[in-house]
């Protein structure tokens, strides 16, 4: 299932390689859809990390995203899983000089062991 959340971009990481080949790349995002906002740690993988180069911190912007969520030593966690970002202009609506980023339905993008602790 997919769900979308618009918001202001708060911070944005530098991009993190692992040993196995697998990238992944961190952001806030202020979310405007709750009562009192909330800041929602979200991160692309893979080829998407570079969606990330074409925005900065304070741009609105609509994101599609996935739950995704696994055990790891009996404890349990959700990974917030970006899938497309999408500029907004200041209206609401999107900003047509950006291009939607296409998502890939096809293969799961954390399903790999890298070896590390799952946060």
């Amino acid at each position: 299932m997919l769900y979308e959340m618009t918001g202001t971009i708060k911070l944005i990481n530098d991009m993190m390689s692992f040993p196995s080949g697998f990238t992944k790349r961190q952001f806030v995002l202020t979310s405007e859809d709750d009562r009192f906002p909330q800041d929602i740690a979200m991160a692309f993988t893979k080829d998407r990390c570079a969606i990330l180069d074409n925005v900065k911190p304070g741009e609105r912007v609509k994101v599609t995203f996935g739950l995704r969520g696994r055990e790891w030593n009996g404890k349990y966690f959700v990974d917030v899983d970006a899938l497309k970002l999408e500029k907004l202009d200041e209206t609401g609506g999107a900003d047509e000089s950006d291009s939607d980023f296409p998502v890939d339905n096809g293969v799961p993008v954390n399903d790999v062991d890298d070896g590390a602790m799952p946060f």
